[in-house]
């Protein structure tokens, strides 16, 4: 089963490639696992991926001598949500559950510590908690901007929206829609102003339109003709 799993096509270097393909199979299956709802499944992954490899040629473009480590860049971006607190199993120890895994599977000691500290800053809960550490991270690890605004405009746009939904249905039984709008106040209109790169900011404004055009539209759908008493 794992090996007939496509390989996602991206610049990773040659020397890494059956590592991210070894690695790519292991995320499959993690993102798959019980516990794990839609908002959070393998295409997610891919979306991430997808975004992660339109924002590097982007930079890339518009700063060819900035050299960076692209095989960083992937493996962190397709492993970004591996030791997620959100999904962690009780007693699962997640503080280095990334570079074990890429030692265990032959990444050089040098790449795994750089491509958990990556994932490590990815998060927005980190970045709010500790923005002066996320400021020293981009400085020392570029890479980090690139996938950090990938993995956030996944979060909002129609799929953003669709995301809402579908984490709300999993994880907040009982509770009615309206709190996945909620949600676009209490983080998602706030992504836009977090972006690092150019093209994640311009595809981020378009994105937030997207979510504030139905929020308006849910909101006069939802309004009741009526008062409660």
């Amino acid at each position: 089963m794992v090996s007939s799993i496509p390989v996602p096509v991206v610049p990773i270097r040659e020397e890494h490639r059956e590592l991210f393909k070894s690695i790519n199979s292991f995320v499959y299956e993690y993102m798959s696992s019980p516990g794990h709802d839609n908002s959070h499944d393998y295409y997610h992954i891919l979306r991430v991926l997808s975004n992660t490899n339109r924002i590097f040629e982007a930079e890339q473009k518009a700063n060819p001598d900035c050299n960076y480590d692209t095989s960083a860049v992937f493996l962190a971006a397709i492993l970004h949500d591996v030791g997620d607190y959100k999904y962690a199993k009780p007693g699962e120890d997640v503080e280095n559950q990334v570079s074990r895994l890429l030692q265990d599977r032959g990444a050089s000691e040098e790449l795994a510590r750089k491509v958990q500290t990556i994932v490590k800053h990815v998060g927005y809960t980190n970045e709010t908690k500790s923005p002066q550490s996320v400021v020293d991270m981009l400085s020392k690890y570029p890479e980090l901007a690139i996938v950090q605004d990938a993995d956030r405009l996944d979060a909002i746009g129609a799929v953003g929206v669709g995301r809402c939904f579908a984490f709300g249905g999993a994880r907040k039984e009982g509770q009615p829609m309206s709190v996945a709008i909620d949600h676009f106040d209490e983080k998602l209109y706030k992504l836009p102003d977090m972006m690092k790169t150019k093209i994640g900011k311009r595809m981020a404004a378009s994105r937030k339109k997207i979510l504030e055009d139905f929020a308006a539209q849910f909101n006069e759908e939802t309004e009741l003709s009526f008062p409660l008493q």
